[in-house]
This record gives structure tokens, C-alpha cells and sequence, in this order.
């Protein structure tokens, strides 16, 4: 998994290059299409390196998903073609279509790392349950991922808010299969320096920041954290909460401990993960804060009573 983390980041670096020649051949073609990379932007380049210099033509290599117009395409297709910038979009074409194929190879060689490890056929299990998350991620391994994880586990990580296919094979990649290292959650989460540090002396808590750490595996946590922050779940609404009170950093960090903590129960105990969603959640915390209230106010004499709403009056 970190060999193909570094053959992505290689190929990024030329698909930079290939955007780069386009631009110094005038070629707008970045503007038109979302991803240069997608079936439209490749069949243009691969084009132009061949030596197809016409916009009309090369507007034709327009893919029917593609939002933007044929004419649209034409008018951003109308440059130069000085062949010193041609002989740069070849070459950094020739170097991301190379690894490309590297990554491939990796998918395979993950694929049969990952076969190796799952359970034999024989096993009682219920049936992969339905995806949560529909379509491909960008970059994500050419296999089934999802059902390969399955296969191992015997639970399906991908229904944890935040933790798409790719995401969780790599923390699997990082944590392997088997957490009984850690003891408890609190150990794990303790491992990945998402717990507080509490720095303690003579009785008194100097300090409760979390450790720096270089692990990759918070790294991922803490990416998912960030992600998770829009969505309609109870996490989402977990981390709006925090991060209106202490700010996005510490909620980034709070959320993927959550996060953490559902990844060790799912592979350690077999838990099937059930969002209760954001409303739901937001009503339990406003519960539990007029519990709060109320035994504080019992604490000073005091009973707590809801205000009557006011009639209005026409």
C-alpha cells in the first residue's frame, strides 16, 4: 500500500507536467474538462501527441458524460503547436501512462495479499451488506476492495461514516487484522496519539495535549475526521459541536478518535457499525445538558421548569 501511495504521487506530479505543456501550447483544456486525466482529457492528449492538431476534430473525442459543449471544447482547443511543448506533453504522457501501469501492478499483487488472508469458503457469514458510498473513488484499487476487506474481517468497515474502501484498506495495510495488542480501545487510541497526554505531577494536570505523532494510521483517522464534518451524521454533528466550542483542530483530532474507536470495535469485537443521524444526536446532547442542569440546580435548592410558550396575539 505505501508503494502504490508513492506511485500515485509520481503520477500526479506528471499529470502537472502534462497540464503545464498544454498551458504553454495555449491549450485551455483544463477549463473545459474537470479532470484532465478523465476518458475526455486523455483521448485529447493522446490525440495531440499523435499529431491531431485540429480543434474540430479533437472536440470530437468529447466524452457524452462531459458537461461542457463541443463548441466549447473547440474554442479552448485553438493554440499553438511549437513542437518543444508536444515533445513535453509526450514524454510526461509516456511517464503517467508508465505508472499507471506500476499501480496496476500493485493492485495485483494487493489483491493476492489480501485473497491469502481471507477465511475459507466454508464460513458462516451473513451477506455483504448493501454499499453505503456508490460509484469509484479516484484512485482506488481495481479490485473489489470492499468484499476483499470482507473476506478478512468479516465485517464491512465501509459502513463507519468516513471510511471509504480505499481508506480503510489502508488503515487495515497499517493495523493488520488482529488488534488484540491493544487491550482495549483506549489503548489503541492511546497508540495513535489521538487520547490526551495528560502530563501529571504532584496530583496536579499540567497539560493534557495530545502526543505529536508520525503515524500514518492518524493520518488517515484525522483525513476522515476532516471529511465527515459536513455530512447529516452523528458524527458530522459530533464534530460541528466540538468545533464551535474548541475550535476545528482539537474537533479534528476528538472526531477521529471516535472514528478510531469504531475501526478497533468493528475488527476486534465484529461490531456492525448504525449511524443514528445528526438530529438524534443533537437531541440525546440536549438531554443530557438538561440533566446536567437540573442536578445542579437540585444541588442549590432550586427546581427547573420549562418557560410556557407565550400566546401571540392578533
Amino acid at each position: 500500500m505505501r508503494q502504490r501511495e508513492r506511485l500515485t504521487e509520481y503520477a500526479a506530479a506528471h499529470i502537472q507536467h502534462m497540464q503545464k505543456a498544454l498551458m504553454e501550447m495555449n491549450l485551455q483544456l483544463h477549463h473545459v474538462v474537470s479532470d484532465i486525466t478523465g476518458a475526455t482529457g486523455m483521448k485529447i492528449i493522446r490525440a495531440i501527441v499523435a499529431g491531431e492538431r485540429d480543434p474540430d476534430v479533437l472536440a470530437e473525442y468529447r466524452d457524452v458524460r462531459c458537461k461542457s459543449s463541443p463548441e466549447t471544447i473547440r474554442a479552448a482547443l485553438v493554440g499553438n503547436d511549437r513542437a518543444e511543448h508536444v515533445f513535453a506533453l509526450a514524454q510526461s504522457l509516456d511517464l503517467y501512462d508508465f505508472y499507471k501501469a506500476k499501480i496496476a501492478d500493485c493492485d495485483q499483487r494487493l489483491e493476492e495479499a489480501v485473497a491469502a488472508l481471507s477465511v475459507k469458503e466454508g464460513d458462516d457469514r451473513p451477506p455483504l451488506p448493501k454499499a453505503r458510498i456508490k460509484g469509484r473513488q479516484v484512485n482506488a484499487p481495481s479490485f473489489d476492495v470492499r468484499a476483499a476487506l470482507y473476506g478478512v474481517l468479516g465485517t464491512d468497515l465501509t459502513q463507519i461514516h468516513g471510511l471509504g474502501p480505499s481508506l480503510a484498506l489502508k488503515l487495515v495495510a497499517e493495523c493488520g487484522t488482529d488488534l488484540r495488542a491493544w487491550k482495549t480501545a483506549k489503548h489503541f487510541t492511546s497508540w495513535l496519539c489521538l487520547a490526551p497526554g495528560n502530563k501529571v505531577s504532584g496530583g496536579k494536570l499540567l497539560s493534557s495535549k495530545t502526543r505529536r505523532s508520525s503515524s500514518r494510521a492518524a493520518a488517515l483517522l484525522r483525513l476522515a475526521a476532516t471529511t465527515i464534518g459536513r455530512s447529516d451524521t452523528a458524527l458530522g454533528a459530533f464534530y460541528r459541536r466540538l468545533s464551535a466550542r474548541i475550535g476545528k483542530q482539537k474537533a479534528v483530532t476528538a472526531t477521529a478518535r471516535k472514528i478510531a474507536v469504531l475501526f478497533y470495535n468493528a475488527i476486534r469485537h465484529g461490531m456492525t457499525y448504525q449511524d443514528q443521524g445528526a438530529a438524534a444526536y443533537d437531541e440525546r446532547h440536549r438531554q443530557r445538558v438538561l440533566a446536567n442542569l437540573q442536578r445542579r440546580a437540585k444541588t442549590l435548592g432550586y427546581d427547573l421548569a420549562p418557560v410556557a410558550a407565550k400566546s401571540v396575539v392578533s
